[in-house]
C-alpha cells in the first residue's frame, strides 16, 4: 500500500472520528467535502515520503492545524532524526496529532509504525482501546500499524527487543511521574531500541528551580526528564528550543491544563471563578516545552562505558578497603 495511501471515505473518517473521540463509523459524506478531497488526494498521491507534504495532508482535521504553530511536529520529527523507513514506536499517542502525520510518513518510505498504548491488549480495557484506534487509523489510508502497550506492569515495549529505530514520546512524561513507573517506561524504551536508535521526548517545562516531585501540575524539570534517560542508559545528544513558548510561566492554577487546548477553568460562579481571566491564559497559547535527543550507544561505546564503570567501581572498593596512613 505504499504509495496508495488514499482512500478518499476512509480517510475523512479518520479525521473526523479521531478528532471527536468516536469510536463508531462516521455518517456519510457530503458530496462537497468528498469531491474536494479526492482532488487534494490525486494531487497529493505518491507525494507523502515527504515530511512537509504529510503535515498537509487533507486528512488532518482543523484542530491539528490549529495546533501546528505550538507544536512545530515537521521540525520536531526533522530535529529527532526519525527515519521514515525504519520502526519506529509513538509511545501513548492519544488523540492521534502526531499519529495522522507519522503513521502515513512511515508506511509511503515503507518503514513500520508502532502505536504503544496506556493500557494492556490483552484486557477488555486495552482490546477497546486498540479497536477504537485501529477504526480511527485505517490500514488503507494509515498503512498496517503494530500495537503494544506501556503500564506499570507490562512487559517489553514490542515483540523483539533491541529492534526499534526510534522511539518517540510528546507530553507524556509527567503521566509516568505520577503513576510511578516514569523510570521502568525509560528502561524500555532503553530495551526496545537498536543500539544507536534515538529517543525523543517533548514535555511541558517546569521552570528551573521548581520543585514538582509528582509532576502534579503536568510540568517535568528538564533535569529530572535527563536523569530518567541517564539512568536507563542513554546517552543525552541535543536539546532543542523550538516547542518553547517564552510566556509560559507554568504557575496556573489549573496547572498545564489551565492553558490550550485543555482550557480548564473553575466553575462558573465559585470562589476560584472571581478573578480568573481565562482570555488571558488564552493568550498565553500552549505551554512551553523541552526538546530532547538522546541516543542509546552503539554496542562498542556501551562496552566501553560498562568496562569505565567497572573500573571506577573496583577502585572505589580498593580505596575504601585499604590501609589508613599511620601517624
Amino acid at each position: 500500500m505504499k504509495h496508495a495511501i488514499l482512500t478518499l471515505v476512509s480517510l475523512t473518517a479518520a479525521a473526523a472520528l479521531i478528532a471527536c473521540g468516536d469510536q463508531s463509523a462516521t455518517a456519510n459524506q457530503d458530496p462537497d467535502e468528498a469531491d474536494a478531497a479526492a482532488t487534494a488526494a490525486d494531487a497529493g498521491a505518491g507525494s507523502y515520503e515527504n515530511l512537509s507534504a504529510v503535515a498537509a495532508a487533507p486528512w488532518r482535521p482543523e484542530e491539528d492545524s490549529a495546533r501546528d504553530e505550538w507544536r512545530h511536529p515537521a521540525e520536531t520529527l526533522e530535529f529527532f532524526g526519525v527515519d521514515p523507513s525504519g520502526a519506529v514506536a509513538e509511545v501513548w499517542p492519544g488523540r492521534g496529532y502526531y499519529a495522522r502525520i507519522l503513521a502515513p510518513w512511515i508506511a509511503a518510505n515503507g518503514g513500520t509504525y508502532y502505536a504503544i498504548h496506556p493500557a494492556d491488549m490483552s484486557t477488555d480495557d486495552g482490546a477497546d482501546e486498540r479497536q477504537a484506534f485501529e477504526a480511527a487509523f485505517p490500514d488503507d489510508v494509515f498503512g498496517d500499524i503494530h500495537h503494544g502497550s506501556l503500564t506499570g506492569e507490562s512487559g517489553q515495549l514490542v515483540d523483539n527487543p533491541a529492534s526499534l529505530d526510534a522511539v518517540l514520546t510528546f507530553r507524556n512524561v509527567h503521566n509516568w511521574v505520577g503513576r510511578g513507573f516514569d523510570q521502568k517506561a525509560f528502561n524500555d524504551f532503553y530495551a526496545a531500541l537498536k543500539p544507536g536508535g534515538v529517543l525523543g521526548v517533548v514535555e511541558h517545562r517546569l521552570p528551573s528551580g521548581q520543585s514538582d516531585i509528582r509532576a502534579s501540575s503536568g510540568y517535568v524539570a528538564v533535569e529530572y526528564v535527563r536523569s530518567l534517560a541517564d539512568e536507563a542508559g542513554f546517552e543525552f545528544v541535543e536539546a532543542s528550543e523550538i516547542n518553547a513558548n517564552p510566556a509560559d510561566t507554568a504557575d496556573h492554577p489549573f496547572g498545564v491544563w489551565t492553558l490550550p487546548p485543555s482550557r480548564r477553568s473553575p466553575e462558573p460562579g465559585s470562589p476560584e471563578a472571581e478573578n480568573f481571566d481565562r482570555a488571558a491564559f488564552d493568550a498565553i497559547g500552549e505551554s512551553d516545552r523541552m526538546t530532547l535527543l538522546f541516543r542509546k550507544p552503539l554496542e562498542s561505546q556501551q562496552a566501553a562505558a560498562d568496562e569505565a564503570e567497572a573500573e571506577a567501581e573496583d577502585s572505589e572498593a580498593g580505596e575504601a578497603g585499604a590501609e589508613p596512613d599511620s601517624e
